[in-house]
């Protein structure tokens, strides 16, 4: 019997369409340096707009399409960052770049101390809002006093209880890399192999949806991002697609209105830690910390838990997977991840992904890259034909228990 259901796992994966190994597990070497992906290439600049008269406090203000709406964000250094007067200057920039650029749909701000102000990894802003143009005259009438009846504001609390800061890691998600015994990593690529086969999940980590179910799970990671969020949430919601974005803790704590965005368009929510850090060299609490603390921005945002979970890099180790364990979550890997945050040009994006699509299979894409919401609507075109309808991590793990259960109850007859 257990020689059947082998050779109806793989007789299902071989009509399951085109096929690509999964990501090797390989080892993570303990105290590596922090490497820079082969083949990364800078991304091509944004266009810029110059506002008339010059604002001093702001940096740069730069937009970008996704071909239907344009959405700009202005990044704003100030030196004194009462709120009185942060709000008044966020309200003289958000008008005078709808002033500047009237093809615009929103505008994005994001407001820093100048002192402190290290890049978009580095400390938080100060003041965070989204203002679609249907909303601008409702922002403009915002005094400190009414701050809450705007939901698309975030005003910087400086509080402590999510712990020092940390270098976030830029590492991509190519390969799996398990930090543990060579006995352990044995275990796990026997896990990663039985998992191709059958699919579902395999003790609390997911690697593979059933390859005979027409369905693939499309995800997002490092979500959300000021400037491609509503870029990217507009296209998925033309298209009529949900995906699962996994959520960087401090992230969705800056920007909360683009992950209630996301919930109110019928995406998931994933947990990607609180700072984007590689975890297979820390400390059991320190991991708890990173999973724990994103979790607790994510439901305060979104009222619901959080189930699944992908580490920063692919990287994981026996730690982490207690951790997933002890908290009840899964951890989502990938089949297909076509390397778009290494800034591909369109068609080698559009050919990776073709190439690597198949049922229940798992892509990895970046919500803050312009060429992948630019090739999206043809991937999205593509699956379809394919007879592949993409959708949730849920809905690939739930298809496969539902197929299980079906199957236990027809033996049971």
């Amino acid at each position: 019997m257990p020689f059947i259901l082998f050779f109806l796992a793989v007789f299902s994966f071989a009509l399951a369409g085109p096929l690509a190994p999964l990501p090797d597990i390989v080892p993570a070497v303990p105290g590596e340096a922090q490497p820079t992906a082969p083949g990364t290439r800078p991304a091509q600049p944004l266009p810029q707009l110059e506002l008339t008269p010059p604002i001093p406090e702001v940096q740069k203000v730069e937009y970008a399409s996704n071909g239907f709406i344009e959405v700009a964000h202005a990044l704003v250094l100030v030196s004194d960052p009462q709120p009185t007067l942060m709000l008044r200057k966020a309200q003289q920039v958000v008008a005078q770049v709808f002033l500047t650029r009237p093809s615009l749909s929103e505008v994005d701000i994001s407001v820093y101390r100048r002192e402190e102000y290290a890049g978009f990894g580095g400390p938080l802003p100060r003041l965070t809002a989204s203002v679609p143009r249907t909303r601008l005259e409702a922002f403009q009438r915002l005094t400190p006093a009414n701050l809450k009846s705007y939901d698309r504001l975030w005003l910087n609390p400086r509080d402590q209880i999510y712990g020092p800061f940390r270098t976030p890691t830029d590492e991509l998600e190519t390969n799996l890399q398990f930090q543990g015994s060579p006995v352990q990593l044995k275990a796990q690529r026997l896990e990663q192999a039985a998992a191709a086969l059958q699919g579902g999940v395999v003790g609390s980590r997911f690697y593979h949806g059933d390859p005979a179910v027409p369905l693939a799970a499309l995800t997002f990671d490092d979500a959300p991002h000021p400037l491609y969020a509503p870029l990217l949430l507009d296209t998925l919601r033309r298209a009529g697609v949900k995906a699962t974005f996994f959520c960087i803790g401090r992230n969705a704590l800056v920007y909360p209105y683009f992950v209630r965005d996301m919930v109110r368009d019928g995406h998931e929510i994933g947990n990607h830690t609180f700072h984007h850090v590689r975890l297979n060299n820390l400390d059991k609490s320190t991991v708890l910390m990173e999973i724990q603390s994103a979790n607790q921005v994510l439901e305060r945002i979104t009222g619901r838990p959080v189930r699944y979970f992908r580490p920063p890099g692919g990287r994981f180790s026996p730690t982490v997977l207690e951790v997933v364990r002890e908290l009840n979550m899964t951890i989502v890997f990938w089949t297909d991840d076509p390397g778009d945050f290494q800034n591909l040009p369109d068609t080698t994006l559009e050919n990776r992904l073709e190439r690597k699509l198949r049922r229940g299979g798992i892509v990895l894409l970046h919500d803050n890259v312009l060429s992948t919401i630019e090739v999206l609507p043809d991937f999205l075109r593509l699956a379809e034909r394919r007879g592949i309808r993409l959708g949730t991590v849920d809905e690939l793990a739930r298809s496969h228990l539902s197929k299980t259960s079906a199957e236990s109850l027809t033996t049971r007859k």
